[in-house]
């Protein structure tokens, strides 16, 4: 007997975006699905960075913001009317473009600020959040003698990696990374890349990215946009190699973008 296939983690249905007048994503439908890492690619300005903020409820902190359509976690409405929005930020986490600590937070202090906010960290529990949030984001072994020295004095990929560890002490179940390696080096950017791979096993994975070849290596699928609109989304490998649209081909072989 075939075991059935997972049901999606996250589905968006018939996105769309504004802000105030400018419309920047038009009727996105995609299935994320568990355990898989999800490359968001396309030219500037196409919507990218718009459509994570979308799944976690932060588009809707920019004034004039509005959205319509469906996002679903685990089959429910995270922009129902009884939806709490800070419940939705807990279990989609997100970390931004660039390494963004808290300067006058020292280490162990930047990995717990998100429980501390929620006000759910016991305090019995704090030492055991922050070595569980620091080995998962791969930070431990570099830190776990300092953790009271300030965030702010770490390198840039140190400092990325401190935030994905702040994202993981609130134990989210999906994790959105918009752009996450813009600012690094090469060996940081593979030390993320490195990251991403082993954490894919616990978490549902969406990056954005510019560099097509980070898509590549660490996504199992991949979504093209274009201005505002989904041209494409499949397979990594297959999108590629065998794209299905002229304009995701145009894209991928530097015609444009």
């Amino acid at each position: 007997m075939v075991a059935a296939p997972d049901p999606a983690k996250l589905s968006v249905r018939a996105l769309s975006a504004w802000y105030g007048d400018k419309r920047v994503l038009s009727r996105v439908s995609l299935e994320l699905m568990p355990r898989e890492i999800t490359a968001i690619i396309g030219p500037s300005g196409c919507g990218k960075s718009t459509l994570v903020r979308c799944l976690n409820r932060m588009h809707e902190l920019v004034r004039g913001a509005r959205h319509e359509g469906e996002v679903r976690l685990d089959g429910e409405d995270i922009y129902a009317a009884d939806s709490d929005p800070v419940w939705v930020r807990r279990r989609i986490g997100l970390v931004f473009q660039k390494p963004n600590p808290f300067p006058t937070m020292s280490i162990r202090d930047n990995v717990l600020a998100g429980l501390r906010l929620t006000g759910s960290l016991p305090r019995e529990r704090a030492d055991a959040v922050v070595e569980r949030a620091l080995v998962q984001a791969a930070l431990w072994d570099e830190v776990h003698d300092r953790l009271q020295e300030p965030g702010i004095r770490l390198s840039g990929g140190q400092q990325q990696r401190l935030c994905i560890a702040r994202a993981l002490a609130v134990e989210p179940e999906v994790l959105l990374l918009d752009e996450p390696c813009s600012a690094l080096d090469p060996i940081a950017t593979t030390r993320i890349e490195d990251l991403l791979t082993t954490l894919r096993e616990r978490y549902t994975i969406v990056i954005v990215t510019h560099n097509m070849q980070q898509a590549a290596r660490v996504s199992q699928k991949t979504a093209f946009l274009l201005q505002g609109e989904l041209i494409e989304f499949n397979v990594t490998d297959r999108l590629f190699t065998q794209p299905a649209d002229k304009r995701t081909e145009d894209y991928i072989t530097g015609k444009f973008g």
